[in-house]
């Protein structure tokens, strides 16, 4: 699972947790599947204040790694926005490390307009018994100490768990590195039942051996963590979900305008053992 920072995601945790170095989910038999994922993404909605007339991209999400070595994540993000006077080129590209086995996490995103760079997003982060401590080298170097989060993959799993015991409804804080990397949000997510695709499904035809599997449709709202909170999500997501971690048929709806992602292509990767 991710967000993306082209407004605030292939990506979490519970409130509760971090109340230690090692995370609860870093279980050898995860069962996460290595794989690089690319999306088709249009324009679904986009109300008259978003200023959009026009949007289409491509999204490329690359998973891998194992419990033990820890996960790897490369995300790429592009758009081509029509505000109906001009056109720009967008480009958001993030790569992580997440160590679960000792709650650790390395991130960086760039984000561009037309080929130039606006931003750069670059830090450490690691669970302590007080909550997470980030260390931030971009766009500033600081420290920041956050309350106790979950980190993406453990968000994944997260899910992934409450999904199996069929546990439909739970609120997480995630940190994630995005935004200026120096803040948590607070998540809502929403589990359904597992289902069967459906005939004729494109989007499941892209899905090659998994296109006939069972699958969860899981909707996950992001909300600012702060004190007096916000009546309504910075960003929401939904997606179907596989047990191994796979999405397909995404929805990003960023308030303002919404978008679709269908999974043109699925690549699986070579399966990394635990030693």
């Amino acid at each position: 699972m991710f967000r993306s920072s082209f407004v605030t995601a292939l990506a979490a945790g519970a409130c509760v947790a971090g109340s230690g170095v090692t995370s609860a989910y870093a279980n050898p038999a995860s069962g996460l599947a290595p794989h690089r994922a690319v999306y088709d993404l249009q324009l679904k909605d986009a109300s008259e204040r978003s200023g959009i007339a026009g949007m289409y991209g491509r999204m490329v999400y690359e998973f891998n790694g194992s419990p033990c070595d820890g996960y790897t994540v490369s995300f790429r993000f592009v758009t081509q926005v029509n505000t109906g006077e001009e056109t720009r080129l967008t480009d958001q590209q993030t790569t992580t490390y997440e160590d679960l086995k000792n709650g650790s996490f390395r991130f960086l995103t760039r984000s561009f307009t037309d080929e130039k760079l606006d931003k750069e997003v670059r830090g450490t982060a690691r669970e302590e018994k007080s909550g997470v401590s980030v260390d931030l080298t971009a766009p500033d170097t600081k420290q920041v100490e956050l309350a106790a989060s979950r980190f993406p993959t453990e968000h994944m799993l997260e899910v992934i768990d409450h999904a199996k015991k069929g546990e439909r409804f739970f609120e997480s804080r995630i940190f994630d590195g995005s935004d200026s990397g120096d803040k948590t949000l607070m998540t809502t997510a929403v589990v359904g039942k597992k289902e069967e695709p459906k005939a004729g499904d494109p989007d499941a035809d892209k899905a090659g051996t998994f296109s006939k599997q069972a699958f969860w449709p899981v909707s996950v709202a992001y909300y600012n963590d702060t004190s007096d909170g916000d009546a309504l999500p910075v960003y929401r997501m939904s997606f179907k979900l596989y047990e191994n971690g796979i999405t397909r048929d995404l929805t990003m709806d960023y308030g303002e305008f919404v978008l679709s992602g269908k999974l043109a292509k699925l690549e699986m990767l070579k399966q990394q053992d635990c030693k």
